[in-house]
């Protein structure tokens, strides 16, 4: 498990593209046949992904956690991009098409990833956030997400905005989760921008073909930043950054929320005009 640790809007202003980079963007999550994780020290959110081909990818503990088991103190949110998989939680296998989500709630000891046809393999996409209490484990598939239908053709950014892990569909903690499809001829997502000081936020950029490109918008308000995104690429946006995109073609994004509130519409919004 990677480990990265928080930075404050004064450093972000001073870096580098490199060093933006080497803070913010996660590149090489999905890797066939592998589990993997990052451990962000921003509101202590767990990033991760799982490809499982020949064999079942299992959940352990880990010293960063310093739990007998991954969710013993943990929630976990997952959504599968990929061929369709089983996840096996406490031995319930729970069948998972193409953009089914997955609530697991605290204090489950067993998780595990397989996929159904190894040639085409599930891409689980993991977010983990601690939690205070226990609540069920919920399946949500694709049609079942609370649908909100966002932007205007003259402003590029129509776009469906699906909520899996939401208080409109079923608890949890304090993790949110969903994901966002823009229309073809859509490339902006999240303009005008926000930021909510109550919540950090984490994008995972998909179905963008190889020489597709996200420009993500981060920074404070008044000195904005950028980040050259690829398919499947995530980024850690801090309370105090925009978090903003426009792409060379429509895409999808995956977004996970942890933070004081499950308020969707706390947010504290920044006409376009005022960003620098």
């Amino acid at each position: 498990m990677e480990v990265r640790y928080s930075i404050s809007p004064n450093e972000a202003k001073r870096m580098t593209t490199e060093e933006m980079r080497e803070n913010f963007l996660i590149e090489n999550l999905f890797m066939p046949g592998e589990l993997k994780f990052l451990y962000s020290h921003v509101d202590r959110i767990i990033v991760g992904a799982a490809v499982p081909t020949t064999k079942a990818l299992v959940i352990e503990g880990s010293k960063e956690l310093g739990s007998d088991y991954f969710l013993e103190r943990r929630e976990m949110g997952v959504i599968n991009i990929g061929g369709k998989g089983i996840i096996v939680v406490d031995g319930n296998r729970i069948e998972m098409d193409y953009k089914d989500g997955l609530y697991i709630g605290k204090e489950t000891k067993e998780v595990s990833f397989e996929s159904v046809d190894g040639n085409k393999p599930a891409r689980f996409y993991i977010n983990s956030a601690p939690a205070h209490a226990v609540y069920p484990l919920h399946k949500i598939g694709y049609e079942d997400a609370n649908k909100r239908y966002l932007g205007t053709p003259e402003e590029a950014n129509v776009r469906t905005l699906n909520q899996y892990i939401h208080p409109a569909v079923c608890k949890s903690c304090q993790l949110s989760m969903g994901l966002t499809e823009l229309q073809s001829g859509s490339l902006w997502n999240t303009m005008p921008s926000h930021t909510h000081e109550r919540r950090m936020e984490v994008y995972l950029y998909f179905n963008m073909e190889e020489n597709d490109i996200v420009f993500h918008m981060m920074g404070q308000p008044q000195e904005t930043r950028h980040l050259v995104m690829h398919n499947e690429d995530a980024v850690i946006s801090p309370s105090w950054s925009i978090h903003s995109g426009v792409g060379t073609k429509a895409y999808s994004f995956i977004w996970g929320m942890v933070g004081e509130n499950q308020n969707f519409d706390d947010m504290d919004h920044i006409q376009t005009k005022d960003l620098r």
